[in-house]
């Protein structure tokens, strides 16, 4: 394990390990360290989660319409968005992408190419599927688990 490109995502029900893809997207996965360094996902909700498709989190507003306040320049690759996949959210334009990510569920081929992958869960998946899902056709949550912790496993004491 590379831990300087490793993530520990701590949910309520234990750890997620996601392996970071410096070699897709560099300038998000710095991105995204730096946020974790900064203490900046504890506590964020998973505001969007489709069951059966993917849990989006990473809104400091809680609602989807938040970031860091730093766009980033899309780094899409052929990197296909299979089960457990860590992917970008974004608005309409392909640079809008900030703070907001989403891990796949399952195989959504309609994503690829189009969002910027920057990482994959290697474990702890099953913590990932227990997150609460949402209604509707949009998933929002009503009452969403949220973050625990998100932190560099380098930066990690256990």
């Amino acid at each position: 394990m590379d831990a300087e490109n490793t993530l520990y995502l701590d949910l309520k029900d234990g750890r997620v390990v996601i392996e970071l893809r410096p070699d897709l997207a560099p300038n998000h996965v710095a991105r995204i360290k730096e946020l974790a360094r900064e203490k900046f996902y504890d506590g964020l909700k998973f505001h969007r989660v489709i069951d059966g498709f993917m849990a989006q989190t990473g809104c400091p507003k809680g609602t989807g319409t938040g970031g860091s306040g730093t766009n980033l320049k899309a780094e899409f690759s052929k990197e296909k968005h299979v089960r457990g996949t860590c992917s970008m959210a974004r608005a309409a334009s392909p640079d809008s992408a900030d703070s907001q990510f989403f891990i796949v569920f399952a195989p959504a081929s309609h994503l690829d190419g189009k969002y910027t992958v920057w990482g994959k869960v290697t474990e702890g998946m099953e913590h990932v599927d227990a997150i609460k899902k949402g209604g509707g056709g949009n998933g929002s949550v009503s009452s969403p688990d949220s973050i625990i912790s998100l932190r560099v496993a380098a930066d990690s004491e256990d």
